[in-house]
């Protein structure tokens, strides 16, 4: 069905921005190693280090947000599953898929035009002057991922409306 293969696909991006966010985390771990090292034992911290830091993780998060999402590994609270009807859950996950799609598919076009600004904005970093666009554009694009997925997920829920769904136990009679 073109659904699994959109989300495929879409797994597929979130792997890779999420090998970028792992290779961020990797590069900042050997960054706070040597800034330890020079500021503890040569006593002279690297200058601007928190400049690189702070865009460092901008990658580790836009690499995990889209990640998380297609494999689950968002905080979720499963206490409704427990007390609502199959047809309450149905409603209720449409809303949070739609909601959710909304407000981080908004939230991916306002990063990327806040990263449009740029550096006339005042967009930059305080001691080394790394302009935010491509950070901001990343974190854009992480939130994109997230908002097809999501996307794709509804779509695929209204697809399989009448089916069981992924939170729900089957009857098996008696």
């Amino acid at each position: 069905m073109w659904v699994e293969t959109a989300l495929k696909w879409l797994g597929r991006a979130a792997s890779l921005l999420a090998v970028l966010g792992a290779a961020a985390v990797v590069f900042l771990t050997g960054l706070i190693v040597v800034q330890v090292v020079f500021r503890y034992v040569f006593g002279a911290p690297i200058f601007g280090v928190e400049d690189i830091v702070r865009m460092a993780l901008a990658v580790v998060v836009a690499g995990s947000i889209a990640y998380g999402a297609r494999h689950g590994a968002h905080v979720s609270v499963d206490i409704l599953q427990q007390i609502a009807s199959r047809r309450l859950l149905k409603y209720t996950d449409v809303a949070v898929k739609f909601g959710g799609a909304a407000i981080v598919g908004l939230t991916a076009v306002a990063l990327w035009q806040e990263g449009e600004c740029g550096f006339r904005c005042g967009d930059f970093t305080d001691n080394l002057d790394i302009i935010h666009t491509p950070f901001y554009n990343l974190l854009a694009v992480g939130m994109a991922v997230y908002a097809l997925i999501l996307t794709f997920e509804l779509i695929a829920l209204f697809m399989a409306f009448t089916h069981p769904g992924p939170h729900e136990k089957k009857y098996s009679g008696g």
